[in-house]
């Protein structure tokens, strides 16, 4: 039986492998079979889905934040009037905040992220994406603090004004 998945659009992708000009193994994901289809997802690697649904196959990386960091996040953006237009994306010490740019959601930009700063003591820095004269960087609005905490403060704030007086 193939690897498959399904993305958040509803497409489904195979895992495939090709080889390099190396001759080393390339892992891909293509909505057709091609070349080899592979029946295991091959030993330390593991399936991603971007914001935008681009499915790939990752190195395996060991998670270092908390389900209940992840789920406090995904709460906040919830209950935000505007939840339909963020997504998250979250890697092992950071979750990034994306907001839609289209009605259609199709096209997403990174608005604010989360990383853990102090694994000890739960602690996490907050910074918020600067568009501001063509340069594009992210700019520190809190430092260690609980993930709660932040995303209590910060979170509601997407899409107004008061956002941009995040400093």
């Amino acid at each position: 039986m193939p690897v498959t998945y399904i993305n958040r659009k509803g497409y489904t992708y195979y895992l495939c492998q090709g080889v390099t000009k190396k001759g080393r193994p390339r892992y891909f994901f293509s909505r057709e079979p091609k070349e080899t289809v592979l029946e295991e997802i091959p030993e330390g690697y593991e399936i991603r889905e971007s914001v935008n649904g681009v499915v790939s196959l990752a190195k395996s990386r060991p998670m270092e934040l908390l389900d209940s960091e992840i789920a406090a996040v995904q709460q906040a953006l919830d209950a935000h009037p505007k939840a339909r237009k963020y997504r998250k994306d979250v890697k092992p010490r950071r979750i990034t905040i994306y907001e839609a740019i289209t009605p259609d959601l199709g096209q997403l930009r990174p608005v604010m992220r989360f990383t853990l700063l102090d694994r000890e003591n739960r602690l996490f820095e907050a910074e918020r994406m600067c568009y501001r004269g063509g340069v594009e960087d992210w700019i520190d609005i809190a430092l260690a603090k609980p993930i709660d905490e932040l995303c209590s403060q910060l979170i509601p704030k997407l899409g107004t004004e008061e956002f941009f007086e995040l400093i």
